[in-house]
């Protein structure tokens, strides 16, 4: 449950790149978001499975959360970077079609501006929070 946290990050980072922007919500900015979300939930997916691994091996919560965290940091960031990389041709073109292209584009990086940053610093925190009230 805690991987989907990055949802609601994702959406408000995507709002408002489309805001900053000036552009409306549309049907591109909605496929955006479907690409967004699977980002977002995958980065998520990577920091817990690898905590609960080390989990599994016997370390203590605090010690797996902050080396799952610490570890897990290269590899979060550089998907986040890839794929945001990858969509500035399309926020930025200006050639036919690019109306459709550029909403698509800004929702992506907007929402994994603030999605990435929800993995990498919140993420492991709420994982320590709610594991530590388990019996």
């Amino acid at each position: 449950l805690l991987i989907y946290t990055g949802i609601p990050f994702a959406i408000v980072g995507g709002i408002f790149a489309l805001f900053l922007r000036g552009m409306p919500f549309s049907i591109s900015a909605g496929v955006g978001f479907i690409a967004l979300f699977g980002v977002a939930v995958l980065n998520g997916v990577v920091m817990v499975s690898y905590i609960n691994r080390l989990r599994e091996e016997g370390r203590a919560l605090e010690e797996a959360v902050r080396e799952g965290a610490e570890t897990r940091l290269r590899p979060v960031l550089m998907t986040a970077l890839v794929a945001s990389l990858g969509f500035i041709p399309m926020a930025v073109a200006t050639s036919a079609g690019a109306e459709v292209q550029r909403p698509l584009a800004t929702v992506v990086i907007g929402g994994l501006v603030t999605s990435t940053l929800l993995t990498l610093l919140i993420l492991p925190t709420l994982y320590e929070w709610f594991e530590g009230k388990k019996p």
